[in-house]
């Protein structure tokens, strides 16, 4: 996602206040910035060490610290509806993201993100990890990390293909056979998407389709519809005459695997699960 928004950056000759230097560098207002803070769009690089976001408004800067100000109003007065959580353990958790909620933030902020918004609603979690993405449009189930060792374990489970994952797509026209599957390689490299049709809508000239893929390729799903001339509706990206005015019809509903950590087999299904209102 472009960003149209300002960026600042300097390297503190003295040591002072983050939200005083912050103000004088930038212009602007440090009612502003501490609210740019708290949601992530301040960072702060600490000798050898890794920028990190830097939220807390009594921080202070030493002398050679480089800042840099990733600063949106626009992006920073988004809202977004909340995650859901659907199972937590001691290594990891399932939510369910809803369409519009990013997987993770950017120098411009996190507020927006799933990893963020669980770290919010987790206190007892001090950071989480992004094990796989799911498309800022779509939404489903998506399982997070609370610590570097789950997270490296389930990526590689993801890597492997040794997860089980299924989604439910609405596409546009009507797709005559029951089932199939789409073998087109994107960007040079092998994929194989396996779809089931589940019903069809004449009237709306639509089907409704179960997803497995074989592979993970960027937007797969997406681009292998689009291909054979039946592009998800509601895609911004892909596809023609597919403009949905309830958004982008593509959800992750179901993720299967064996967990290495509990030795047992997880399963998540969004058909079968209820949320509290």
């Amino acid at each position: 996602m472009s960003q149209p928004g300002q960026h600042f950056t300097f390297i503190a000759t003295v040591s002072t206040s983050l939200l005083a230097a912050l103000a004088e560098h930038s212009g602007i207002s440090k009612i502003k910035i501490k609210e740019a803070m708290q949601k992530g769009a301040v960072w702060v690089k600490r000798g050898n060490q890794s920028a990190v976001r830097m939220r807390r408004a009594t921080s202070e800067l030493t002398k050679g610290d480089r800042v840099d100000f990733y600063y949106d109003a626009n992006l920073l007065a988004r809202s977004v509806a909340p995650p859901q959580l659907v199972w937590s353990g001691h290594d990891y958790s399932v939510w369910y993201k809803p369409a519009g909620m990013l997987a993770q933030g950017t120098h411009y902020g996190d507020h927006l993100a799933l990893l963020r918004q669980a770290e919010l609603a987790m206190p007892q979690v001090k950071t989480t990890y992004l094990v796989h993405r799911l498309d800022r449009e779509a939404d489903g189930l998506m399982l997070i990390a609370h610590n570097s060792k789950a997270a490296h374990v389930l990526s590689e489970l993801f890597a492997k293909q040794q997860i089980d994952k299924r989604y439910r797509i609405t596409v546009k026209g009507q797709i005559s056979r029951s089932k199939g599957e789409i073998d087109l390689p994107l960007d040079g490299k092998s994929a194989l998407t396996l779809y089931e049709v589940v019903a069809v809508d004449a009237q709306a000239d639509t089907t409704q389709v179960a997803v497995t893929i074989k592979t993970g390729r960027t937007h797969q799903i997406r681009r292998h519809f689009d291909a054979i001339g039946h592009p998800v509706l509601g895609d911004p990206k892909y596809g023609t005459n597919n403009k949905n005015t309830a958004g982008m019809q593509l959800t992750a509903t179901y993720l299967r695997f064996i967990c290495p950590m509990l030795r047992k087999e997880q399963l998540f299904d969004l058909t079968a699960i209820t949320f509290s209102q």
